[in-house]
């Protein structure tokens, strides 16, 4: 139990790095807190300080969730669960450093690039599926939580649909894919409100397939 509540803290700290906060104060010499939506997350990067820093706060907090399910999972290798259970309740509490960072008076981002790494270290097909569920939303609607809310949804029914497939999906992973998504429609709820007011932020340039269809017609 002294592995698994060490890996467990690990994971949390691992998770609780503020990355976007780190790159606003170091490059930019600004806090992602104060500008944009005020999220601290690689959309809001994204749309104050340029693609290039925003791919790059995307990236390490997709390693944060990776490297918690891969790596900090292992304190607890001689823990009596199952292996699936391990790497996922590492990556749940790397997320949960991420919302809520101890490093940033516990305000952080919305915990979908920190989700997906873990998803991507244990469900790798799930994930590709929700991958390409997210890519869709955002190159239709150019908004990206559109896009996290459709991979949101996408996850658990792509685990389920493998699960029946005869390919093995643990039902500890279908248990979590299906405490995952709410969670994710949580963090966004102020998302959510924005798209139902129709003042959701979008990124026009990444419109690409409402483009290609608007100009076939």
């Amino acid at each position: 139990m002294i592995g698994l509540g060490a890996a467990l803290v690990l994971s949390y700290l691992l998770g609780s790095f503020p990355t976007s906060i780190v790159v606003g104060k170091v490059f930019f010499r600004r806090d992602i807190r104060a500008e944009g939506s005020g999220n601290a997350g690689g959309t809001n990067t994204f749309r104050v300080f340029g693609w290039k820093a925003g791919i790059l706060v995307v990236l390490v907090d997709v390693g944060k969730g990776a490297a918690a399910a891969l790596l900090a999972s292992r304190l607890a290798a001689d823990v009596p669960l199952p292996a699936d259970a391990l790497k996922l309740a590492a990556g749940t509490a790397a997320t949960i450093g991420h919302v809520w960072t101890v490093f940033a008076g516990f305000r952080g981002g919305k915990g979908v690039a920190t989700a997906a790494g873990t998803l991507a270290a244990v469900a790798p097909l799930p994930f590709l599926a929700a991958l390409a569920a997210f890519a869709l939303g955002i190159l239709s609607t150019g908004i990206v939580s559109v896009g996290s809310l459709s991979a949101a949804v996408v996850f658990p029914l792509a685990a389920l649909a493998l699960r029946l497939a005869g390919y093995p999906v643990s039902d500890i992973l279908l248990g979590f894919s299906l405490i995952l998504g709410p969670l994710i429609f949580w963090t966004h709820r102020q998302n959510i409100r924005r798209l139902l007011r129709g003042e959701e932020n979008r990124f026009e340039k990444l419109r690409l397939l409402a483009k290609l269809f608007h100009k076939r017609k």
